[in-house]
Order: C-alpha cells, then sequence, then structure tokens
C-alpha cells in the first residue's frame, strides 16, 4: 500500500483544513487508516482512526475533527474545524490490515506511512 497525503496549509485560528489521504493497494476497505501527527520536538501522536467501521480521535482533537473514508475511491479524508495553535504539526496518514483495537493508537504498529502534510495554525 502506497499512501499520499495532501491538503495542509497554514489557517488562522478556529479555522478549518480537511486533509486527504490517497491510497493505492488492493483490498483498501480491509485497512485500519489512522492519523497521526508530529510537532517539532515531540514524538509522533495519534490523531484519529477508522478501525473496521468505527471511528476513534485523542481527547485532544475530539469533537472537532472528524475522519471518513471513501472505498470507492481508496481515499481517507481528516477534517479538522476549530483549529489551535497546538494543532500546528506534520500530519501523516497511516494503514494497517492486521491491527487490534487496542493497538491502534501506537504508530510503531503500522505497517504503511504517507510523506506527512504540515498544518500551521497561527494564533
Amino acid at each position: 500500500v502506497q499512501l499520499q497525503a495532501s491538503g495542509g496549509g497554514l489557517v488562522q485560528t478556529g479555522g478549518s483544513l480537511r486533509l486527504s489521504c490517497a491510497a493505492s493497494g488492493r483490498s483498501f476497505s480491509q485497512y485500519t487508516m489512522s492519523w497521526f501527527r508530529q510537532a517539532p520536538g515531540k514524538e509522533r501522536e495519534f490523531v484519529a482512526a477508522i478501525w473496521r467501521t468505527n471511528t476513534y480521535y485523542s481527547d485532544s482533537v475530539r469533537g472537532r475533527f472528524t475522519t471518513s473514508r471513501d472505498n470507492a475511491k481508496n481515499m481517507v479524508y481528516l477534517q479538522m474545524n476549530s483549529l489551535k495553535p497546538e494543532d500546528t504539526a506534520v500530519y501523516y496518514c497511516a494503514a494497517d490490515a492486521r491491527l487490534i483495537l487496542s493497538s491502534i493508537t501506537q504508530a510503531q504498529n503500522y505497517d504503511y506511512w504517507g510523506q506527512g502534510t504540515l498544518v500551521t495554525v497561527s494564533s
């Protein structure tokens, strides 16, 4: 599976962005698709995931971010609303076909990664 994230940019506090992740390869619908982010000087952290038909979010983005997928188009999206300066980071999409629910928040468990897209939220 190859992943390519896009849609990042500069936005003001309170604004919105939608990230997209295009996937190539077979059996896309069987993959857990997730978003992680990494701010300068910090570790990569879990943002959101679609595991089977359910969505999961970190506490820091729940209620503001929404992830979705279109299996017909091999696409995953992250709609980000009410953005804050602390959301500034490089955002990565990730995929794996063998994750159990308890492992979806850990970056080391994913086999496939996109190249990342930078989101900058100005105050």
